[in-house]
């Protein structure tokens, strides 16, 4: 029984294989439209090691799509755009990518300065980008959020809850759990790191704790002997630090060699391996908020990591990885509920925004939906603290503000 039905199966395939050649040879049955979907992030430099882990999240879930052929008549690339996280080079790579007709959907960027940058380019043409990590509400929500939220780019969307969420979980988790009272508050004056900063200290004082001073630092800063001295002058018991690994990685190593034994806390931007490497010893305690539950812990991850591992990309998957694959697979989803049998209708970038806005499924980072602003409904939020050289969970919640 087993032999006849492989010989049937080779049957029909020769038939098949047989039946569809033209005189050159070709199989037209063979023959698929390609898509492209684009990804823009730091793939070099400042902030690489995040946006490396982001290009594999996308890569793995193009993979499985191509493999499973989830949507028929459509095999899927991946173009990935180096934006070095400055603004005008994410301006420049949207730019690219939407002058590509084939070109139906984008995951990024990283960091929310380059996603202001973006928007309004793929917005006019139309081009559904979602982010795996943006966080500065204003880029859903609008500037004047807090009092009135209306969204500019209907294109727009993050699969990444929001720093609305993630400055005040944090703020409660130092004044209630760490029992901390007196925090030193330093940004990098970036869109992403300065409102962070901004809402961490609004929540860290309505709670009633005390700002013992507060500074900003330039990306790309390796001194910060000055700062170090004014934090050990105001008795601080936490330094709150709004931006990436990059800088904060070395400002704790500086505090603790200079004999500041308290922990600096930060987002999701410092949530990384490479902050861990880099700083050494002088990482152990410190604390990061990140979006979601540690995508190690998740089931439904595993088969994910897996692949991770075993393909060789570069980055670190465990801070965006997983929600970019949800990201990418929410693209593919739509554009299956557009491409059929491999022809793309007019006006498809559009219909897919549509789509996109109408998403419901299981990720394999959790639930995946978009409400009316494009923010994602998974309001999951996580505190980890560096335990034995390694970032441990210590709190998982829901965190409505």
């Amino acid at each position: 029984m087993v032999i006849l039905t492989a010989v049937l199966t080779t049957g029909a395939l020769t038939l098949t294989a047989c039946g569809s050649r033209d005189n050159s040879g070709d199989s037209k049955s063979d023959k698929k439209t390609e898509i492209i979907i684009g990804v823009d992030a730091p793939l070099t430099g400042q902030n690489s090691a995040t946006g490396l882990g982001i290009q594999g999240g996308v890569q793995i879930a193009v993979d499985d799509a191509n493999k499973n052929n989830t949507v028929p008549g459509v095999t899927f690339k991946v173009q990935a755009l180096d934006d070095k996280a400055i603004p005008a080079s994410g301006q420049a790579n949207a730019t690219q990518l939407v002058q590509k007709d084939n070109v139906l959907g984008v995951v990024g960027p990283l960091n929310s300065g380059v996603a202001t940058q973006m928007q309004q380019v793929f917005d006019t043409a139309n081009l559904v980008e979602i982010s795996p990590s943006n966080t500065a509400p204003e880029l859903t929500q609008g500037k004047n959020w807090q009092t009135s939220k209306t969204r500019p780019f209907k294109t727009y969307f993050r699969t990444a809850t929001t720093d609305a969420l993630q400055g005040g979980f944090a703020a409660d988790y130092a004044y209630n759990t760490l029992k901390k009272r007196k925090v030193y508050v330093v940004d990098d004056k970036q869109t992403y790191g300065a409102g962070l900063a901004k809402l961490f200290k609004a929540g860290f004082t309505k709670a009633g704790g005390k700002l013992a001073g507060e500074d900003h630092v330039n990306t790309g800063d390796t001194d910060f002997s000055a700062l170090v001295t004014k934090i050990k002058n105001a008795k601080a018991d936490l330094v709150y630090y709004g931006g990436q690994y990059d800088e904060s990685e070395k400002l704790t190593k500086q505090l603790k060699d200079g004999g500041v034994k308290i922990p600096l806390f930060g987002g999701d931007g410092m949530f990384s391996d490479t902050y861990i490497q880099t700083a050494g010893k002088a990482s152990e305690g410190d604390l990061a908020t990140s979006v979601g539950q540690p995508v190690d812990s998740l089931a439904s991850a595993a088969d994910f990591i897996k692949k991770y591992k075993a393909s060789g990309l570069k980055g670190d998957y465990g801070t965006y990885g997983g929600y970019s694959y949800d990201a990418a697979t929410a693209i593919i989803k739509a554009i299956g509920a557009v491409v059929k049998d491999g022809k793309i209708p007019d006006g498809a970038r559009a219909k897919i925004v549509a789509e996109v806005q109408k998403t419901k499924f299981d990720g394999i980072a959790g639930p995946v939906s978009f409400d009316e602003y494009g923010d994602t409904t998974n309001k999951q939020l996580t505190v980890y603290q560096v335990v034995g050289g390694k970032w441990k969970a210590v709190k998982s919640s829901t965190f409505n503000g």
